[in-house]
């Protein structure tokens, strides 16, 4: 096998509560991406986005990697890693310096942003991201690039995005278990809406809502720009755990009845189609009605997109929102889910799936994959970045400083 960094390839590792996903992309001479490798393993001893058992996980996580270098033939030594959980905590900051220069520098990005991701943050938390927004030049707002203007004055407005350092470090060590070293930390939904998402659907505004096993992640932008996110611990494990308990089945056989048959609408399930519902501690299973299924998980959809209607609207944001919402993750895929969303949040609403990607796209085309997919995308523009800024300035210190923001460790 050679090397991933032989073939200038990228892995992404999204590590959820009911699926691990290790995708493997390389980058082409002309800086597309093109995946070559994937592994998906049912994730356990993962809940609500925290880790529970570090050798269960770490289990999981070696064997969707192993999935992965067998389908890509290469040995992985590093990944992007996405995070997410109920420890994310999300909020803006502005930064003002004064210019000293006669023309805006890379350095005074770099103090304008340090200063607005200043503001103190307690030794339990780390800070993930630090994502500029606009600037202000004197009295001109609005701003998306000030480098090389004119002025006296500079105001920054940043999204800064912090997490549990404790939840960081488990989840780290179960990837340091496998032999492999983390390149960085990303949070799970800012990687979604890089895969997802159109940059028309940026500038009129849009939210994207990521539904996964144990959390749900919301990210609102507008103008180009990420300017809410957060996430709630309700999900696709509400609907299976109603089913289990309901129908007296075991939660493996529930989920499985949720994937195939579940509809978040139930006047579109039938009532001449059965389902064969196995039952606990050896008794004979059951035969019930598709509707009567979906007359059981209707409700539980409609309280998650609830919830995730009360989180945009105390952001402030919802009538900025033009281009409607993008759901992703796995249980975007349920029958009647657009349906229902559409009547909760009475705006558009599409199932996003990752887009801008080559070669084995068949494995990935699909919204359960948009962060694993979204995290190669993140990791390709940071490299690319990186070399533009090495070859700019002649030497790699602008590009070590912008790594830094986005790190939190500047």
């Amino acid at each position: 096998m050679t090397k991933a960094v032989e073939r200038n390839l990228i892995i992404g590792l999204d590590v959820g509560t009911s699926k691990v996903v290790a995708v493997v992309g390389e980058i082409t001479p002309d800086n597309q991406l093109s995946i070559v490798g994937v592994g998906s393993q049912n994730a356990k001893g993962m809940d609500k986005g925290g880790v529970n058992d570090l050798n269960l996980v770490s289990e999981s996580i070696q064997r969707a990697l192993d999935e992965a270098e067998l389908m890509a033939d290469c040995r992985i030594s590093s990944v992007y890693l996405g995070i997410s959980g109920k420890h994310i905590e999300c909020q803006n900051e502005n930064g003002v310096v004064a210019i000293n220069n006669t023309e805006i520098t890379h350095d005074d990005i770099d103090n304008v942003i340090h200063i607005a991701k200043s503001v103190p943050i307690s030794a339990e938390r780390k800070m993930l991201h630090a994502l500029p927004q606009e600037y202000t030049v004197d009295m001109q707002e609005g701003i998306r690039n000030p480098l090389g203007m004119s002025g006296v004055r500079m105001e920054a407005r940043a999204h800064i995005i912090t997490c549990s350092n404790d939840m960081a470090k488990n989840i780290e060590k179960c990837v340091e278990r496998c032999g492999l070293r983390v390149d960085q930390f990303i949070f799970s939904a800012l990687a979604s809406g890089d895969s997802v998402l159109t940059e028309d659907e940026r500038e009129l505004g849009v939210a994207v809502v990521d539904i996964g096993g144990g959390t749900m992640d919301i990210t609102i932008y507008t103008q180009g720009s990420l300017r809410h996110s957060a996430v709630l611990p309700v999900a696709g494990n509400q609907v299976t755990g109603d089913i289990a308990k309901i129908f007296r089945t075991p939660i493996s056989h529930a989920e499985a009845i949720k994937v195939q048959y579940a509809s978040a609408l139930s006047r579109l399930a039938s009532q001449e189609d059965s389902i064969e519902v196995p039952s606990v501690g050896g008794r004979p299973a059951r035969i019930m009605s598709r509707h009567t299924l979906s007359e059981v998980v209707e409700p539980r959809m409609r309280e998650i997109f609830e919830l995730a209607m009360t989180e945009i609207r105390r952001s402030g944001l919802e009538e900025q929102i033009a281009a409607g919402i993008v759901l992703t993750g796995g249980t975007a895929k349920m029958q009647g889910v657009i349906e229902v969303a559409e009547e909760i949040f009475q705006m558009p609403v599409r199932v996003g799936q990752p887009v801008g990607i080559a070669g084995l796209t068949d494995y990935v085309n699909d919204p359960s994959f948009a962060t694993s997919v979204g995290l190669l995308q993140y990791g390709r523009t940071m490299q690319h970045s990186q070399s533009n800024r090495t070859t700019e300035s002649g030497n790699g210190n602008w590009w070590s400083r912008l790594t830094k923001w986005f790190q939190g460790e500047f």
